[in-house]
């Protein structure tokens, strides 16, 4: 049904002042089946404000009444529209073609069936979080991961908060506060959403001791700068950003051994913290937990949603007595993990005893190390959706190599073979089009979330390895 195309203003009078009087009451709404289906959906409160609303705005415009259509049919439908995109969820399913894995605005890693499956039972039954049944007393909730974490890194103890930033913060706060820690000047990072190892450092209230410089930091640095009052010896691996050239960094292990015999414990923070040798999947090397306790890191830190995989966490292995110290700060029960992250967590981190098959079932691995090969076939189908569904004098699409990322600040220069569907316009006003069509790709039911890149639409298909739901979603357009 079209809207009338007469404004209010040219509408005649007489024509308003009868549409206004038969104007039906809430009363008589509600006594409408299709309004008793909206209370069964939405519930009578919410039902009624949508009603009153829509013949609060008829009253003010009359020329929006419907031609053809009854004004209580109308006020319902368009209540029931109104309530509809009100009551939408605001956290929606989305298509990652962007080219970045493990996206930090989309949600980074997707959890496997299994910690899936673990949440829904932790999110809807009792379960023992922090209860032991072994001894039918109260127990600790890091009690559920603690013994994977210390098989798969080789650490003595364990604990986990909410993300790897609350772990750095928690850590310095228990083992620093009021003292100083020694950090080289080339690792002061700065991660996503603008939080800053300095700031972070601050505000748990440690002295931050910078030594070397940008680009090369010696051992000598950090032996000359510890004096009483320092704490912790910490390294920052710098996953978001590389510095090439005449470059020189303190290999873990001199610091490690220095830190001994100074009698100060190194901290390292690992960020994306990878549990297994990605190189063995074809992806390029990051630096692996376990290794880093080897080599003598008395405390690491790392997410539990970047290269892990996993849930959203920051874990923190390392020395019994450091942890134990941890454990009691009072800021571990302000930054503490609920009983459904652990249940994820605890289900990813089970994969990783079965390494033979954790190429299929851990998503982030699948995705991140799939072949050009595999992309290429799922990039043509929707490709040929696209052309059934664009103009093809107005649009050209191909299929076209192009590099993903792996992303969370994980591995910054380096690239992942990939291939995309290229949309390009044939228009000469192609910017605007192009700026269009992405916008309506985000408009659909469920938002496509591409990238404009060299004058074209770029759809990469790295994360689509299933391509029949995406190509009922391009339907719409």
């Amino acid at each position: 049904m079209n809207r009338s195309a007469h404004p209010a203003s040219l509408t005649p009078p007489e024509v308003v002042a009868s549409a206004l009087r038969h104007l039906p009451s809430v009363d008589r709404l509600l006594a409408d089946p299709g309004a008793r289906t909206l209370i069964d959906r939405y519930g009578r409160q919410l039902t009624v404000a949508a009603l009153r609303a829509r013949l609060n705005a008829l009253r003010q415009e009359p020329a929006a009444m419907l031609e053809g259509a009854s004004l209580q049919t109308q006020c319902i439908a368009e209540a029931g529209e109104h309530l509809a995109r009100e009551t939408a969820a605001h956290l929606r399913a989305v298509f990652n073609l962007t080219g970045t894995v493990l996206h930090t605005n989309l949600g980074r890693a997707l959890l496997p069936a299994e910690a899936i499956d673990a949440m829904r039972i932790a999110a809807s039954e009792p379960v023992n979080l922090e209860y032991s049944i072994r001894d039918g007393k109260r127990g600790d909730r890091d009690d559920l991961v603690e013994s994977l974490l210390r098989e798969l890194t080789g650490a003595q103890a364990a604990t986990v908060v909410n993300n790897n930033a609350a772990a750095v913060l928690l850590s310095l706060h228990a083992l620093a506060a009021g003292r100083q820690a020694i950090l080289a000047r080339g690792e002061m990072v700065e991660i996503g959403g603008a939080f800053r190892i300095p700031d972070i450092m601050r505000r748990a209230q440690v002295k931050l001791v910078e030594v070397g410089t940008t680009n090369r930091t010696r051992l000598n640095d950090y032996e000359q700068a510890i004096t009483s009052r320092t704490a912790l010896l910490m390294k920052v691996h710098t996953s978001n950003y590389v510095v090439n050239g005449f470059t020189e960094s303190t290999a873990l292990v001199a610091l490690s051994e220095l830190g001994k015999r100074r009698g100060v414990p190194v901290m390292e923070d690992l960020g994306s913290g990878a549990l297994i040798d990605l190189s063995s999947y074809g992806l390029p090397r990051e630096p692996i937990v376990r290794e880093s306790v080897a080599q003598g890191a008395e405390l690491v830190t790392f997410s539990g949603d970047k290269l892990l995989g996993g849930p959203q966490a920051g874990i923190i292995v390392g020395r019994q007595d450091l942890i134990d110290r941890i454990k009691r700060n009072p800021l571990k029960r302000a930054l503490r993990v609920d009983k459904v992250t652990l249940a994820a967590l605890e289900a990813v981190l089970r994969l990783y005893q079965d390494p033979d098959r954790l190429a299929e079932r851990l998503p982030t691995l699948r995705l991140l190390s799939r072949t050009v090969s595999k992309i290429e076939p799922v990039a043509q189908l929707i490709a040929q959706c696209l052309v059934q569904r664009l103009p093809p004098l107005e649009w050209r699409i191909s299929v076209a190599p192009c590099a993903s990322m792996i992303g969370s600040g994980s591995q910054p220069v380096e690239r992942l073979p990939s291939m995309a569907v290229v949309i390009r316009s044939t228009a000469k006003a192609s910017g605007r089009r192009l700026v269009a069509l992405e916008t309506q790709l985000r408009g659909l039911p469920r938002p496509v979330i591409g990238r404009i890149h060299a004058d074209a639409v770029w759809l990469d298909c790295r994360m689509i390895e299933d391509a029949s739901a995406l190509i009922e979603t391009l339907t719409g357009l």
